[in-house]
């Protein structure tokens, strides 16, 4: 299951909060080379880390292990489409309440098999689709590597650009994804994974 874990529940998340971000310095920072934030010289935590962001986190749960996670943020307040890369679009920025931008998806550098990480890939991505779906969501954006874009158009969802590829470190560019019940029948056709992994732990959330 992927577990939702917002600024309501996430006291019931911390161990596993933490192991998100010490995962995310270890892609981002440590492998990929990005120039953004470090707190202790062990978390990547940014300026849009807040109480707005939402995680959907692929785990296990008992052992507090980070497998991959995504975070999502509402485009009707700050986030890194709006406020850092808004050249990246052709027109203004997309936004409003039914348009969410994902950022940070990332699979833990534990995960040596290839498989694995692209199993949790697979799941959470198909968790950020129903969890767009339960809460009204019609547009996801977000802003990759240009070099990814294939990859990411071959798996089939209905997607497009928002401006044409910028050179930014590598080149870089934004897209959105149009949501809607078919994109979830899609995905979950293609990689043949047929249960919800959308998982609210109301426990956690008790212990807020």
């Amino acid at each position: 299951m992927v577990s939702v874990v917002t600024n309501r529940n996430r006291h019931g998340f911390e161990p596993l909060i933490a192991d998100m971000h010490r995962d995310r310095k270890r892609v981002f920072v440590d492998a990929l080379k990005w120039n953004v934030p470090v707190v202790d010289d062990v978390f990547e935590i940014d300026q849009f880390d807040t109480s707005a962001a939402v995680y959907l986190i692929d785990a296990d749960l008992r052992a507090a292990c980070h497998r991959g996670s995504v975070r999502l943020l509402p485009t009707t307040g700050p986030h890194l489409l709006g406020e850092v890369f808004p050249h990246l679009c052709a027109s203004s920025v997309p936004v409003g309440p039914t348009v969410w931008e994902i950022t940070r998806l990332c699979t833990s550098p534990s995960l040596v098999d290839r498989t694995a990480a692209r199993d949790v890939r697979r799941r959470v991505s198909i968790a950020m689709i129903e969890f767009a779906l339960l809460y009204g969501l019609d547009r996801l954006v977000f802003v990759t590597h240009a070099a990814w874009v294939p990859e990411i158009i071959a798996i089939g969802w209905d997607i497009e650009p928002l401006g044409l590829p910028q050179r930014v470190g590598d080149g870089v560019t934004a897209l959105a994804i149009n949501v809607t019940p078919a994109t979830l029948a899609l995905l979950r056709d293609k990689w043949g994974i047929a249960e919800p992994l959308l998982c609210h732990d109301l426990r956690a959330a008790e212990a807020a």
